[in-house]
């Protein structure tokens, strides 16, 4: 069965991001989703998964749609991820200071980046307290949803 608040979160995202369709698979459910019109997604019925010949190892999975905080395994920092798909800037402008570099104090409210998608600029904020320990994306680079973009010691 489908996770009504998954769904409600995916259509979410795709009205916010402006975003056409969404196809996501793993090893218990296929979701496919496509905005019909302006504000108003269609939901393809998922299909059932695929039968699987040999048991696939344990494979990580992004978060289902904020950039909620992951700990990473080798280090004991926190990650901050994209919650979208787009282009990361460092800074409001390309004249303007970084909001954040390595070593710079954040708490949950701190603006730490900006995320272009489509024409639209998201201000991505930390959601964790603590001080930022490394910069994983450089300036105008593309990221995918999930990709961590900051590693951050926590307070």
């Amino acid at each position: 069965m489908v996770d009504l608040k998954k769904l409600r979160e995916l259509v979410k995202l795709m009205v916010d991001n402006d975003i056409a369709e969404v196809d996501l698979q793993d090893e218990a459910e296929h979701i496919k989703l496509k905005r019909a019109g302006q504000d108003q997604p269609v939901v393809v019925a998922p299909a059932p998964p695929a039968p699987v010949a040999a048991p696939a190892p344990a494979a990580a999975t992004a978060p289902a749609a904020a950039p909620a905080p992951a700990a990473s395994e080798d280090d004991g920092l926190l990650e901050i991820t994209s919650p979208t798909v787009g282009t990361f800037y460092e800074a409001s402008s390309p004249d303007a200071k970084p909001f954040v570099a390595a070593g710079s104090k954040v708490t949950a409210d701190s603006v730490v980046c900006i995320i272009e998608a489509m024409k639209v600029f998201n201000e991505i904020k930390s959601e964790v307290k603590g001080t930022i320990e490394k910069v994983l994306v450089e300036n105008g680079q593309a990221v995918e949803f999930g990709q961590p973009l900051f590693k951050v010691k926590p307070n």
